[in-house]
């Protein structure tokens, strides 16, 4: 089964608005999988986390975001993600997609 976990921090509303989305996304991949939550409290716990800001999705341990697990930046912050139209608080629905699919590929 695909593992999808979203991280997030209080007071970033990042992952408010992904969620709903996200469950689109889920759809449209033929992925049916739980989503779990998880809130980041702390420094420590985001530097553990390697978490590089709220919201962040990962796939079976991995990032959605190509080139991710170069980044170092850890901490409690809001994130940002390119676009075509400039930074938005959720990431590419083609990147999530993408992440879902090669994760339900059998092999």
């Amino acid at each position: 089964m695909v593992r999808i976990e979203l991280l997030y921090v209080d007071g970033c509303p990042g992952h408010e608005a992904l969620l709903p989305r996200l469950r689109v996304l889920l759809d449209q991949a033929g992925v049916r999988a739980p989503v779990e939550l998880r809130r980041v409290a702390s420094e420590d716990d985001a530097r553990q986390e390697r978490f590089l800001g709220s919201p962040t999705l990962r796939i079976d341990g991995a990032d959605i975001e190509p080139g991710a697990s170069d980044r170092r930046d850890y901490g409690l912050t809001c994130r940002l993600y390119p676009t075509v139209g400039g930074l938005a608080a959720t990431p590419r629905d083609a990147w999530v997609l993408d992440a879902l699919r090669a994760a339900a590929r059998p092999g």
